[in-house]
């Protein structure tokens, strides 16, 4: 029998899973939109690529419903502002996954409620690549930095508090008023009229 061939982006899976076949490449990054995203106008230009390879896997071939199983892994690298330094930092990305697939989203659903696996539904014409940059860009980093920023972080002077004028207690202006004469700073001359 003929080996089938298979196209990464219109995977029939349940035929490249059943014939347990593997592919791998490499997509050039500037096919990957989403991994753009966020690129600093400063890093080097975007001229990487995606290196990838996936394979399917039968498991309990001989049972009514056999599980039926993706291997992928995938690394590349990215730019990001180092979110200490705002620097552009390189990130690199890599990633082996095993995801399960199901006949319909209700099963993948219910499956994926009960079990750490990670399950979707088969899809006749499934694009392998969407799937890889989907997985890097849960690989990416929240707060990507540096390890050790390139330029110490400048940090800017506080300004000098100006020292505010003494106040007078209020109870010392009172005790003054008190101690004064009868009579003065009312502008009379105390005699009676």
């Amino acid at each position: 029998m003929k080996a089938r061939s298979h196209d990464p982006l219109r995977l029939d899976l349940e035929n490249f899973i059943a014939d347990e076949a593997s592919l791998q490449g490499s997509w050039p990054l500037t096919q990957f939109e989403r991994l753009l995203d966020g690129w600093p106008a400063e890093a080097p230009a975007a001229d990487g690529d995606v290196q990838w390879s996936a394979s399917g896997e039968l498991r309990k071939p001989k049972s009514l419903e056999p599980e039926r199983w993706l291997h992928l892994e995938a690394h590349t690298q990215v730019w990001r502002d180092c979110q200490r330094c705002l620097q552009p930092v390189a990130v690199p990305l890599s990633l082996q996954r095993s995801l399960r697939f199901v006949r319909d989203e209700a099963e993948a659903a219910r499956l994926d409620s009960e079990s750490e696996d990670d399950v979707l539904a088969l899809e006749r014409a499934f694009n392998l690549r969407a799937l890889v940059e989907d997985e890097l860009l849960l690989d990416m980093p929240l707060v990507p930095r540096h390890e050790q920023c390139p330029q110490p972080l400048a940090v800017p002077a506080e300004p000098e508090e100006e020292e505010e004028p003494a106040r007078e207690n209020p109870f010392a202006a009172l005790a003054r008023l008190r101690r004064r004469p009868q009579g003065s700073g009312n502008g009379s001359d105390g005699s009676d009229a």
